[in-house]
């Protein structure tokens, strides 16, 4: 018997193959007098393979049985197609049931709700656009770690737990061995030092306080993992569990950063709009027609840079009505990064030299003494897709930012250490790999990007 072939090898071949064999889920199945016509996807790619079975097989009365979200085992010829929209059709010599899926099988119609799918998680990867949406996922990830391999940078694995609150909002998922029904107390306080850790630890926020000890060490490093935060968020852009990318990079200050940041998402985009042209064109044809606009303007425009008084001033004078009123030392919400990248400049911005006090302890305190080396990367549809800043190395002014956010110097004790030995100036920032994915697909709720969504009352799997 003739080794499985992936349909999109079959697709691509450059001429007809007496003895193929092809494994995969039924789509479709539609019958004549003499013969069914049946289209197999293997998920190899976004197109089905269409077999021809005729009349004359030994099982053919079991054939015109066969379900939709079966799965088939098929050995026979490839040849030229007849029918319009494929180069290449399967005649099927032998069509052998793996497994009959049940009358009661969800994904019957063609189209169902973003809405309907997520409630079946575990099979919407079986849709066309799911199957697409997982695919570039998956050729993402690789080209993360190429784009990072090509410019000599070092993967690290940085800790999913930690006792340490990296953005010191809070907003941890505990991680505990105590029984819960019966917590040891010390001042009707839970008693630490009775955990498997003796300290109160939790599901990480972000890897960058950790890698950014390699970075010290190593010079160029990157993690890229999961992340967790437990906020009680049901916004289409927040679930509790999502990936990170973050680079690192001693030796460096804003303006690098800003630099690789830039560099990273057009390099990105152009790649998977090269590698996964049929995927993402189901998109472009489907969720959102200015896609390959949107896309081709990020890779082939350069970034605006903007410093952030400059950002509040064009939106207090943008005649635009927000939701949230614009003023001097607010973060921005997502309706002023879109209508920067929107409609004032049409294109990506980097805003920079944030307020301190919208930001984070670590960030590198400016000369002016109110503000930080911060950079966030704005992009259309999305808004932010990058935080990022240059970090503060100096010892002294870092205890005292620390001091400043009601932080405790003990438990950083490790990330001073590291501004006492051999400090150097750094940088570093941390993109969302699935807003990254919302950005190339157009697909408009990150719980449609990942495949299985973790959000406040929802967890399945």
């Amino acid at each position: 018997m003739a080794k499985r072939t992936k349909i999109n090898t079959l697709l691509n071949s450059p001429e007809p193959i007496d003895d193929v064999l092809v494994k995969g889920w039924v789509r479709t199945r539609r019958d004549s007098k003499t013969f069914s016509f049946i289209e197999v996807n293997d998920g190899s790619c976004l197109k089905n393979i269409q077999v021809v079975a005729d009349g004359s097989l030994g099982n053919y009365e079991d054939v015109k049985k066969i379900t939709t979200g079966s799965a088939v085992s098929i050995q026979g010829k490839l040849v030229a197609s007849q029918g319009k929209g494929q180069h290449w059709e399967l005649i099927a010599t032998q069509v052998n049931l793996i497994h009959m899926a049940p009358e009661d099988f969800p994904l019957q119609k063609k189209r169902h709700s973003d809405k309907f799918l997520r409630s079946i998680a575990h099979l919407r990867p079986r849709t066309n656009k799911y199957g697409a949406i997982f695919r570039i996922r998956s050729e993402l990830s690789y080209a993360i770690h190429h784009f990072f391999k090509q410019r000599d940078f070092r993967y690290i694995h940085t800790p999913i737990i930690t006792s340490s609150d990296c953005e010191g909002a809070g907003e941890l998922f505990r991680v505990t061995t105590m029984p819960l029904d019966n917590l040891p107390l010390k001042d009707g306080k839970p008693d630490y030092l009775n955990d498997f850790f003796g300290k109160e630890t939790g599901l990480t926020v972000s890897g960058q306080l950790a890698v950014e000890m390699f970075a010290l060490s190593l010079g160029d490093v990157y993690t890229f993992g999961p992340t967790f935060r437990a906020e009680n968020s049901n916004t289409s852009r927040h679930v509790a569990e999502f990936w990170m990318v973050e680079p690192e990079m001693a030796f460096c200050d804003l303006e690098g950063n800003m630099d690789l940041g830039e560099e990273m998402i057009q390099d990105l985009c152009g790649t998977i709009l090269q590698n996964c042209k049929e995927d993402i064109e189901l998109f472009a044809r489907f969720v959102d027609k200015s896609l390959m606009k949107t896309l081709e303007g990020i890779i082939n425009s350069s970034f605006v840079r903007l410093p952030y008084l400059e950002a509040v001033d064009i939106l207090k004078h943008s005649n635009k009505k927000f939701e949230f009123k614009i003023k001097k030392g607010m973060d921005l919400q997502s309706e002023h990064e879109r209508y920067l990248t929107e409609e004032h400049f049409k294109k990506p911005v980097i805003i920079y030299d944030y307020p301190k006090d919208i930001k984070a302890f670590y960030m590198r305190l400016n000369d002016d003494g109110e503000t930080v080396a911060a950079m966030d990367v704005l992009v259309p549809k999305i808004g932010e897709i990058i935080g990022g800043s240059q970090r503060e190395e100096r010892l002294s002014v870092l205890e005292q930012r620390i001091a400043e956010t009601a932080l405790s110097k003990d438990t950083y004790w490790w990330y001073l250490d590291s501004r006492r030995f051999g400090s150097v100036p750094h940088s570093g920032f941390g993109l969302g790999f699935e807003r990254l994915l919302m950005l190339l697909t157009g697909v408009s709720n990150i719980r449609d990007v990942i495949p299985f969504p973790r959000t406040p009352n929802s967890i399945e799997f």
